[in-house]
């Protein structure tokens, strides 16, 4: 099965409310989307969106990365040669992870169609059951402990708790929302680099003798703040996660090495694609870290992705923040992969399970 020819597009998906971070306010999801076409008409997806505020990444330079560097070197290659393909990828140009993770989850996708397989039984296999969180966006105090009690009427039993904006507040809005559920879901809170090392440490403690308890706090500080980060892991009872500040393989492992962080965080789009999110759990798995398999806001093509990964390495990633799908208004994608609420569950078809897409614009 060789690459024949790629197509890219854009799949635009409106959310349920806007999604409001420390970093950014977005309302709907707008992926690039960049698909392979092999000599026996297979077609394989991926899929990346614009996070300029974290991976520097835009649908210009994702587009132009893919269409001018990535795509034109994978035409002609065999789908057999999954490795050599992915280290293609890589080497095509320097940073521009997001566009390299689209390339990826479309060669994988391939690779699980060759071997008539799910991907994540290629990749180790694992249950194919997946309960994930969902993001309570920063907002005024009433509006998060009412979408909080709402995300808990559609079952989902675990909260991320946007915060990062002002400490003071940020205090309250964690309290107000510890008190509103009682219990009856775990909350991890996400600064999203909002705070400095002294005001994370000031906030989480508070929280922690106020008696909000709270499964991880994820990302106090800023990205390159890695010394922040280990002081912060190192006076607060709570597990400290790295988003951020954890790309690729080489953070995780300085990361695990300086015990600045307890748990780290895997997407693909800061990975740069699948090959890069199996080396970090790989990393972490050795050292006996735990991770979590995030995503951006995305669509259910690339969360689809990390789904299959998360399953594959499951010893070690053991939280999962795969939410995109539950905050769009719709799903286009049809296939075996299902999204439901807190539940995700991965069908047995080969690759992905794609089969069509809804509403893709695709590009000359």
């Amino acid at each position: 099965m060789k690459i024949r020819s790629f197509r890219l597009g854009v799949l635009r998906i409106p959310l349920k409310t806007p999604f409001k971070t420390a970093l950014r306010t977005v309302e709907q999801v707008e992926d690039v989307v960049f698909a392979l076409e092999t000599d026996d008409g297979r077609i394989g997806h991926g899929s990346a969106p614009a996070t300029a505020a974290i991976t520097g990444d835009t649908h210009g330079s994702i587009i132009d990365a893919l269409r001018s560097h990535i795509g034109p070197r994978l035409v002609g290659g065999d789908i057999a040669r999954l490795g050599q393909l992915a280290a293609i990828v890589q080497g095509a140009l320097m940073h521009n992870t997001s566009a390299k993770a689209a390339a990826e989850i479309a060669l994988h996708d391939l690779w699980g169609q060759l071997h008539d397989a799910p991907l994540y039984q290629l990749l180790g296999g694992g249950d194919p059951r997946l309960d994930t969180d969902i993001t309570i966006s920063v907002d005024g105090i009433d509006k998060m402990v009412a979408d909080s009690l709402d995300a808990l009427a559609r079952g989902f039993t675990s909260l991320k708790i946007k915060v990062g904006k002002d400490m003071a507040t940020d205090i309250e809005r964690m309290r107000a929302v510890h008190s509103a559920v009682a219990g009856r879901a775990s909350l991890r809170l996400d600064a999203n680099q909002g705070w400095t090392a002294r005001e994370a440490i000031h906030a989480i403690r508070t929280l922690e003798d106020a008696g909000v308890r709270m499964e991880l706090v994820e990302q106090p500080v800023k990205a390159h703040d890695i010394d922040g980060l280990r002081e912060v892991s190192a006076n607060v009872r709570t597990p400290v996660m790295a988003d951020e500040s954890a790309f690729g393989p080489r953070e995780a492992a300085e990361l695990i090495r300086t015990r600045a962080a307890d748990i780290i965080n895997i997407k693909l789009m800061k990975a740069g694609g699948i090959s890069n999110a199996l080396k970090m759990a790989d990393i972490a798995a050795v050292h006996g870290t735990e991770c979590m398999m995030g995503c951006m806001l995305e669509s259910p093509i690339g969360v689809s992705a990390a789904a299959h990964v998360a399953v594959a390495r499951s010893a070690t990633i053991t939280r999962i923040d795969l939410d995109g799908p539950s905050l769009c208004t719709r799903n286009p994608v049809h296939g075996t992969t299902v999204f439901d609420e807190a539940a995700i569950a991965l069908g047995d078809a080969p690759g992905l399970g794609i089969e069509s897409i809804d509403g893709i614009e695709w590009l000359d």
